[in-house]
C-alpha cells in the first residue's frame, strides 16, 4: 500500500501532518510511516472489519435524524493514529486552559454587572436578545463560580504552528466516549504499534470527570456527594454515550422520572428506597431541565429541579444558561472576551468570521457567497450551514435568499486549508481533512485530557468532518517528550 500518498493521485494542496514538502516524514509519524509501508490492503481490510465488529458489539451508534433509512449508525472508525507531539500540545493545552477560564469568566460577568458590555466590548444586544441567554440566571453564583464544567473545545490545523479554534461547546459536548474507545481499539488491533510510543493515556477521563463533578458538589453537602447522570433516555443520539460515562464511573444513569425534589432536596428512587443526590451531570437542554420553571411540556426534566439549584441544593453540571458563550455570533468576540478578563493575548487564534446581522459584513458575505462558510448561529452538526466552494448555483442562490431573511441568523466564515492526515480508503492511504475536539474539565481545577476525539472526513475532498455527513474518528496519539 501507497504510504507516500503525496506521489498517488491524490495530492495533498494542504498542510499534511504526516509527510513533510520534500516527500520525507516528519519525526513523530516515523514509525507509523514504516508501519505503513509493511501493511497490505487484505490487512488493512480485516482489521477494519474487527474493529467494526468492537464497536457493534460495544454498541457506540449514532443517530441519523431526518433520513428515511435506518438512524443508528456506527461511526466509521479510521485506523491509522493521527499523532501530536508533545511539543504541540504544550502549545494546545496553554491556548484552552486560556480558552476556558476566560469563557467562564465571562458567563460569570453576563448574569451578574455585564461590566464587558459597559466597557462597550460586547454589544447588549448580543447578550440581552440572544435565545441562549437565560434571565434566570441572573444574579446567581453556581458552586466554586464555575458555570461550564465539560467543555469541548474544537480546533483545526492549518500550517505547522497554526491552529484555530473553531467553535466552543461550553453545553454538552459529546464524543468523549469515542475517544476512550477507539484507544482500546487500537491498543487491541495494533499493539506492536502502540508500543512503540510513548503515548499520554486518555483512559483516566471518567476518573479525571468524577474528580471534577464532587469538587463542584453543594457547600452543604454531607459526605462523599452523589453523582447521577441525567439522561433523555434511549432514544437520544448520545445515549450510548450517557451510559457509558455513568458505568466507567460508578454512578447512577437516571431519567427524570427517576428523580423528585422533596424538603428541600433532590432524590433519586432506587430499589432499596430513595437516595439524595448532591451533583447531577445533565445531558439535557435547558428548556427541558424543570417544566415549573422552563418548558412546561417537558418529560425529560424534573419539578422543582431550578429552585432547588438556585436554593444551593444541587449543582447542575454545566449551569443552565451557559450556551450564551458558545453561541456562534458571541465566538466572533471571543478575542475581546479573552483579553478582557485575563489581560493577555490569545494564544489560540479565532477564524475570521462575518457576523451577517451587521449590514456591511453582510454585503460582504453576499458578494463572496461561492468562497465562504455558512453556518446557523444555533446549529450544530453539519447542518444548516453551507460550504461555498462544494455547493451549486442553486444551493448558492436559495442560502443567499434565507440570508437576506434571516441574516442575523447566520455567521461567514472562510474556507479554511484544514491540515490532512492519513487514512486508511478503499484504494489504499490517503489524505484526509481532520479537526481535534479536545476534552476540558473544570472544577477545583483545569483538566485537560491529551490529545481527544479527531474527526476525519473520509469522504474524498469533504471539509465537513460531522458524522452524521459522512465523517468518521481515529485515535489521536498525543507523544510523551
Amino acid at each position: 500500500m501507497n504510504t507516500k500518498h503525496s506521489s498517488g493521485t491524490e495530492k495533498p494542496a494542504f498542510f499534511d501532518e504526516m509527510i513533510l514538502p520534500d516527500g520525507t516524514n516528519r519525526p513523530p509519524y516515523a514509525e507509523v510511516a514504516r508501519w505503513l509501508e509493511s501493511q497490505t490492503r487484505p490487512m488493512i481490510q480485516r482489521k477494519q472489519q474487527e474493529a467494526a465488529s468492537i464497536f457493534r458489539r460495544l454498541g457506540i451508534t449514532f443517530a441519523v435524524y431526518g433520513r428515511e433509512e435506518a438512524n443508528e449508525r456506527l461511526i466509521p472508525f479510521d485506523l491509522i493514529p493521527r499523532i501530536i507531539s508533545a511539543s504541540e500540545w504544550r502549545f494546545l493545552e496553554r491556548g484552552i486552559e486560556q480558552r476556558v477560564r476566560a469563557l467562564n469568566a465571562f458567563l460569570h460577568d453576563i448574569y451578574h454587572r455585564q461590566e464587558i458590555v459597559r466597557a462597550g466590548r460586547v454589544p447588549e444586544s448580543l447578550i440581552n436578545d440572544n435565545e441562549a441567554f437565560l434571565p434566570e440566571m441572573v444574579g446567581f453564583d453556581p458552586p466554586h463560580g464555575v458555570y461550564s464544567h465539560i467543555i469541548g473545545t474544537d480546533i483545526v490545523r492549518t500550517g505547522e504552528n497554526q491552529f484555530f479554534v473553531l467553535e466552543d461547546n461550553l453545553r454538552t459536548p459529546s464524543g468523549v466516549s469515542y475517544m476512550i474507545e477507539n484507544r482500546e481499539a487500537m491498543m487491541h488491533l495494533f499493539p506492536d504499534l502502540f508500543s512503540k510510543h510513548r503515548v499520554r493515556p486518555v483512559e483516566r477521563y471518567p476518573e479525571m470527570l468524577r474528580q471534577t463533578l464532587e469538587s463542584v458538589a453543594p457547600s452543604g453537602c454531607d459526605g462523599d456527594p452523589v453523582i447521577a447522570v441525567l439522561t433523555p433516555g434511549i432514544f437520544n443520539s448520545a445515549y450510548f454515550e450517557h451510559a457509558f460515562l455513568a458505568d466507567q464511573m460508578g454512578v447512577e444513569l437516571v431519567q427524570g422520572s427517576d428523580l423528585f425534589v422533596e424538603n428541600g432536596a433532590l432524590y433519586m428512587r432506587t430499589i432499596r428506597g430513595k437516595n439524595r443526590v448532591d451533583v447531577i451531570y445533565r445531558r439535557v437542554d435547558d428548556a427541558y431541565l424543570d417544566p415549573l420553571a422552563f418548558d412546561p411540556t417537558s418529560m425529560l426534566g424534573v419539578p422543582g429541579l431550578f429552585d432547588l439549584y438556585r436554593a444551593g441544593r444541587v449543582t447542575i453540571v454545566n449551569a443552565p444558561g451557559t450556551g450564551i458563550a458558545d453561541d456562534k455570533a458571541i465566538y466572533a468576540y471571543v478575542p475581546e472576551i479573552i483579553e478582557f478578563y485575563t489581560g493577555e493575548k490569545p494564544i489560540l487564534n479565532n477564524v475570521p468570521t462575518w457576523r451577517c446581522g451587521v449590514a456591511e459584513e453582510l454585503a460582504y458575505v453576499l458578494d463572496h457567497l461561492p468562497e465562504l462558510v455558512v453556518k446557523e448561529v444555533h446549529g450544530s452538526g453539519g447542518y444548516g450551514m453551507l460550504v461555498g466552494p462544494a455547493a451549486s448555483k442553486k444551493e448558492l442562490a436559495d442560502f443567499a435568499a434565507r440570508l437576506k431573511a434571516r441574516p442575523s441568523n447566520y455567521i461567514a466564515q472562510p474556507t479554511l486549508a484544514l491540515s490532512t492526515c492519513p487514512a486508511a480508503t478503499v484504494t489504499g492511504f490517503a489524505p484526509r481533512h481532520v479537526d481535534l475536539r479536545p476534552y476540558v474539565l473544570v472544577g477545583d481545577r483545569v483538566r485537560i485530557t491529551p490529545g481527544g476525539l479527531t474527526r476525519v472526513a473520509l469522504k474524498k475532498g469533504s471539509l465537513v468532518v460531522n458524522s452524521s455527513q459522512g465523517g468518521g474518528t481515529k485515535d489521536t496519539w498525543v507523544l510523551e517528550d
